[in-house]
């Protein structure tokens, strides 16, 4: 038997009834890059995260791009990284021609050391990206007892974490800016390719939004060079949807990962190990 690891036609059996008519709204209007649904969503993210501005983009891969950005990462820079991260966020470094930096990570968690980042800061250490796996809560706090007072900024990343919390707070809102990505695949997912950058900071929040937009906040005046990374309207619907639903759907997730370890621990118990065969 096989058991999908996630089932996105059910996800979207749910939310049909919501979002259909919604989408059929958008192709009367014809409103379909930005407006109202896309800002719409961008409230209720930051709301639901704890942060002031959510700026929503085209996807995971720009949000970070953006975030770097925005913290003023620029060429010959260094940002230090997770050496277990997907090549996207190496590849979001490369484009800006700042320089990846890879560190190890815990051996429990999985997650950047902490004390992994001290020896590789250099003068030229911009930016510290913790990125958090399946749903855990990255060490932003440790992160910062290192890097305080030097100028480094600290871009957290919750692609796999949307709705993950901690004694700290919840995740997207410990950074000076996070990136997160809204894959289909995500706890959070889009009809596509999605994603956002949140903060607190007012200031890196019209840049990233000025920079997504080709550098414009005002139609036809640009102020900056920027890139096309704009959410549309199909999107953002879907979003808000899921949104609403999100931690009904953790609890699930949380509990089907709760009987999976609880089966291990039994199995463990009586000796079953890798290589055995059980009947079910």
């Amino acid at each position: 038997m096989t058991v999908p690891f996630l089932d996105l036609a059910a996800q979207q059996a749910e939310i049909a009834d919501e979002v259909l008519p919604l989408w059929q709204e958008v192709f009367a209007s014809a409103d379909f890059v930005g407006g109202p649904h896309v800002e719409a969503f961008e409230r209720e993210y930051a709301a639901y995260v704890g942060v002031e501005h959510c700026i929503a983009v085209a996807n995971g891969t720009d949000a970070i791009e953006l975030a770097l950005r925005a913290v003023g990462v620029v060429a010959q820079d260094e940002v230090v990284l997770p050496a277990n991260t997907f090549v996207a966020t190496a590849g979001a470094v490369a484009r800006i021609g700042a320089v990846p930096v890879l560190v190890d990570v815990d051996p429990d968690h999985l997650l950047i050391d902490p004390a992994a980042v001290v020896p590789v800061i250099t003068d030229r250490t911009r930016a510290v990206w913790p990125n958090r796996w399946t749903g855990t809560t990255a060490p932003v706090e440790l992160v910062r007892t290192v890097v305080q007072d030097r100028g480094i900024f600290i871009v957290e990343d919750t692609a796999q974490a949307q709705g993950a919390r901690s004694a700290a707070g919840t995740a997207g809102a410990l950074g000076d800016a996070s990136s997160t990505s809204f894959y289909p695949g995500k706890n959070l997912g889009a009809a596509g390719d999605a994603g956002a950058v949140l903060t607190r900071d007012p200031v890196l929040a019209e840049v990233v939004r000025s920079t997504a937009n080709h550098g414009s906040t005002v139609k036809y005046v640009h102020d900056r060079v920027g890139i096309n990374s704009r959410l549309d309207a199909v999107h953002a619907i879907v979003l808000s949807a899921k949104l609403r639903r999100l931690e009904r759907w953790n609890d699930a997730r949380r509990a089907v990962a709760n009987g999976t370890d609880a089966i291990e621990l039994a199995l463990r118990a009586v000796g079953v190990v890798a290589q055995d065969e059980v009947v079910l």
